[in-house]
């Protein structure tokens, strides 16, 4: 791909623009820029239930021909992706930044991530270490009866539906990891395009499907469906029901994600929903680091509550100290810092419009102080539908400015509404008088991505006290540093207790992400010929396995 592809604003089904003259009218949506508010160009047009369905239909054809692939073809693929996003360049950090109101910066940081991604399960899926093959060789001499040949390996669940997240639109959206994990696997890919940023999504789309036909795959491998507007929500509950999908993968809100779930479970044959979700990542302050460093911790806290306008799941959204003359130092910086930031773009209107009811909730509550940050947010001009709109004439900008909220251990123990995630540039302050009151308020937290820790060596064995608490609470733990920033690695976990995911021993980042799409299958006394390659004695495919418990690469030598 030497340049970007004109924009169509249809769905990609199984390789082929989806111009369907009945997808073209009043169910058209725009996306919004926030630092303007106006509608951009071109308008979208959703899915249709024949959309679904052919799409559906053709990754299901597409991956009982995957099987007789070899693992190098599919790395071959999410090589060509990687390559075809760089070839996309300016143009497609303009487009996101345009969509998301995101600096460039961060966008071409996002970018090198998710081509990091696709790199790394090019490489996992070139190994074939993932299918965690385990070998017990017949034993015709047992007594008192002999033991059969029996052979076990994760094998491909079939057809991902995948929903990307609205503020990570190339990490979590189109090319993200579950769409380079799930393909990884050998599983077909059915994308649900976000409409806060269509355009990028249809980019990302074309490239990854000019890989597909590059590199000679099956084109159901990948489609993708354009989703906005009124029929948003029907799109997706059509997508969830085909029989054809057999795993979804969703990075988003906690109601988006149990409502999901719930589609899945009403199905004849309930298949696997792995949903990020809301996390309120805690942070929690000890005294000693505190008395050393209140000044810069602040500092810290406040780079990472800020950055991208707070709407990273990792966002530091629970800051627990002690009352003390330090603590007072840290939070007088917090609330100059935070204090002194205008208000900067948020994704869309429906995240604003979501983070200013949350703000507004939370300094309605008793025993709440609002410290830094509005209440209410000004009258603005109503916006056309949730994503809908022909709008063409100025707007206001889609901003929010930052809040600071401080209460006692006890008001936040007590209030449920203060435990759940705000998308956007806010923190609470849960402040103790006591440390049974400190240690009650961290072990209320709920399930969360992340979690930190900020000690010195004089702040043990409550150091270890708080560890041993939150690592019961979080999937990740940071010492002395903020919680955003999750590095693309093989140890990474991106993945935590309910309610911040519904799988708590998965990861979404990491290459063990390609379990999720995969289950063990056995085979008992089976010839080379009906074996998975990483199974057969010779194991072309020259991945690690277990064979009867020792772990090897060579061919097997078969006990006489």
């Amino acid at each position: 791909m030497t340049a970007a592809p004109e924009l169509t604003g249809f769905s990609i089904i199984a390789g082929e623009t989806a111009h369907r003259e009945q997808a073209v009218g009043a169910d058209a949506f725009r996306a919004y820029a926030p630092q303007t508010g106006r509608a951009l160009d071109p308008p979208f047009h959703p899915a249709t239930d024949t959309d679904v369905d052919d799409a559906c239909a053709a990754a299901w054809t597409a991956f009982a021909e995957l099987q007789a692939r070899p693992p190098e073809d599919l790395a071959r693929l999410l090589d060509s992706i990687a390559d075809n996003m760089r070839a996309l360049g300016t143009f497609l950090i303009a487009t996101v930044a345009a969509e998301t109101g995101l600096q460039t910066s961060r966008v071409e940081s996002e970018r090198d991530r998710a081509v990091y991604t696709l790199r790394l399960f090019a490489d996992v899926a070139r190994r074939a270490d993932w299918t965690d093959a385990i070998i017990d060789l017949a034993d015709p001499h047992r007594a008192p009866r002999p033991r059969p040949d029996l052979r076990r390996a994760l094998r491909p669940l079939g057809p991902a539906a995948v929903f990307g997240a609205s503020n990570f639109p190339l990490a979590y959206g189109v090319p993200g990891g579950d769409t380079a994990s799930a393909l990884a696997a050998g599983c077909p890919v059915v994308i649900k395009g976000h409409p806060a940023h269509p355009a990028t999504g249809e980019l990302i789309a074309r490239a990854i499907s000019d890989a597909v036909q590059s590199t000679g795959l099956p084109a159901g491998v990948f489609s993708y469906l354009v989703a906005g507007g009124r029929r948003e929500h029907a799109i997706g509950e059509r997508l969830i029901a085909n029989p054809c999908i057999r795993a979804v993968g969703f990075t988003g809100s906690y109601e988006g994600g149990m409502a999901i779930a719930e589609l899945s479970r009403r199905r004849p044959d309930p298949v696997p929903v792995y949903a990020e979700m809301g996390s309120c990542n805690p942070v929690v302050l000890l005294e000693n680091a505190l008395a050393e460093n209140a000044e810069a911790i602040a500092d810290d806290l406040a780079r990472a509550i800020l950055g991208s306008s707070g709407q990273q799941c990792t966002c530091p959204g629970l800051i627990f100290a002690r009352r003390n003359a330090a603590t007072e130092r840290f939070i007088d910086r917090l609330e100059a810092r935070m204090g002194a930031v205008e208000a900067a773009p948020m994704l869309s209107p429906h995240v604003r419009a979501t983070y200013m009811r949350r703000v507004e909730q939370t300094a309605a509550i008793r025993g709440v102080d609002l410290r830094v940050g509005e209440a209410k947010s000004p009258p603005r001009p109503p916006l056309v539908g949730r994503f809908a709109s022909s709008e063409t004439g100025p707007a206001d900008p889609i901003t929010a400015k930052p809040a600071i909220f401080s209460t006692d251990a006890i008001t936040f123990r007590q209030n449920a509404t203060l435990h759940d995630e705000s998308c956007g540039p806010s923190t609470l302050l849960v402040l103790s008088a006591s440390e049974t009151e400190f240690l009650n308020a961290i072990a209320s937290v709920q399930g969360a991505l992340v979690g930190a820790i900020y000690r010195s060596r004089d702040d043990q064995p409550l150091a270890d006290t708080v560890r041993s608490v939150l690592e019961q609470r979080v999937g990740r733990l940071v010492f002395n540093g903020v919680t955003t920033g999750v590095e693309v690695a093989h140890a990474m976990v991106q993945g935590g207790p309910f309610p911040s995911t519904n799988h708590p021993e998965t990861s979404a980042v990491g290459h063990t992400a390609i379990r999720r799409w995969a289950r063990p299958v056995c085979y008992q006394n089976a010839d080379d010929a009906a074996l998975p390659p990483v199974l057969r004695d010779a194991n072309p495919l020259g991945a690690a396995r277990l064979v009867n418990g020792l772990q090897t690469r060579e061919p097997l030598s078969r006990p006489v």
